[in-house]
């Protein structure tokens, strides 16, 4: 994760007080009724429009939890000092809103197996055997796990002993000039492997930095349709502070009026059907732009948010799922999952 990613000044409060209050409305309505009979106003996009309108909505619940899906039991339990509801009523996964015992039982059952993304090109290489090895303690842990590294330097591939049940599996692909171009490419690198192996393979897909180190627990609280994180350098911020790309000729363009959070591009997946659609949308989106010779100002993480502007997530991920510490050790964090690693970049980039 580069710390310097889609990050401006200040970082202002968590919440305007408009904004607050109609969260706290909607979340008290919910909530009132004990996953009964709710009635709100949420975003909602049209798969034929692709074009979010508010609408209102009826959901009827049971009161058994056994009925629930795993995206809302996850979210049975509550903090009061973050929020953990979306208004389009997706959970956000903070330490003290899910029950880990319940969940991991869940999967078993399910007979899950997980793949874990991650691109190692050029010198990034180097930071594969600390990533692999914090992986094998934190990541998954008791679950099914294939890690797919991506890499133009297989034979720079660490040997790592890995835990019953999970493998390492390289896949070689060909490097970029730029480190943009190899950052832009992640995602057709990604969809091109859909049906060769993913599909085949894994249940779900976590894509994430190589520059990075486990540092607790990540297990199948974080899994879902579709997630993305909240970017550390915006959690706390206004929509106006997004760096989103506002130019209107990029196809990664956002509108200034439009979008909910600021998503970091180093930590996001989903089922594999629903990753396919994100990067394989993603990618044709920036090969539009390389052809009209526009690049979107944080490149594929500019198009990772344009996406799911449009394309709720299903699932968000606080940013102790991606967290740098030179950026602060912020009293909301209860947990740091996943670190950035120090380095320098200059030494490492386009090497």
């Amino acid at each position: 994760m580069d710390k310097d990613q889609g990050k401006t000044g200040g970082v202002k409060g968590y919440l305007t007080k408009r904004r607050l209050c109609v969260v706290g409305f909607i979340m008290l309505l919910f909530f009132s009724f004990g996953f009964g009979v709710g009635v709100g106003f949420v975003w909602y996009t049209s798969n034929d429009t692709g074009l979010d309108a508010p609408i209102k909505i009826s959901s009827t619940m049971s009161n058994n939890t056994q009925d629930l899906d795993d995206f809302h039991k996850v979210n049975l339990l509550r903090r009061s000092d973050v929020l953990t509801m979306t208004l389009w009523f997706a959970p956000i996964v903070w330490e003290g809103t899910y029950n880990s015992e319940i969940l991991n039982e869940q999967f078993r059952q399910r007979n899950v197996t997980v793949g874990l993304t991650v691109f190692a090109i050029k010198k990034y290489v180097v930071f594969l055997k600390k990533f692999l090895e914090t992986a094998e303690m934190y990541f998954m842990v008791g679950h099914r796990v294939n890690y797919y590294i991506f890499t133009d330097r297989p034979e720079e591939v660490p040997e790592v002993v890995l835990k019953e049940g999970r493998k390492k599996v390289v896949l070689p692909v060909q490097n970029y000039p730029r480190w943009q171009e190899i950052s832009m490419r992640r995602m057709e690198m990604i969809s091109n492997f859909f049906q060769q192996r993913f599909i085949n393979e894994v249940s779900y897909l976590v894509c994430v930095d190589v520059d990075m180190r486990f540092n607790d627990q990540v297990g199948v609280e974080i899994l879902s349709d579709l997630f993305g994180t909240l970017h550390p350098g915006f959690y706390a911020a206004e929509r106006q502070s997004f760096t989103y790309e506002h130019r209107p000729a990029s196809q990664a363009y956002v509108p200034s009026d439009e979008g909910d959070f600021y998503y970091a591009g180093g930590f996001f997946g989903g089922t594999v059907m629903e990753v396919y659609k994100l990067t394989k949308k993603c990618h044709e989106a920036m090969m539009v732009d390389k052809a009209n010779g526009i690049e979107a100002i944080w490149h594929d993480e500019s198009h990772l948010n344009k996406y799911f502007v449009y394309h709720k997530p299903t699932k968000i991920l606080s940013p102790e799922y991606l967290w740098d510490d030179d950026m602060g050790r912020r009293e909301i964090l209860k947990k740091r999952r996943f670190l950035a690693v120090r380095k320098n970049h200059a030494a490492i980039r386009n090497k």
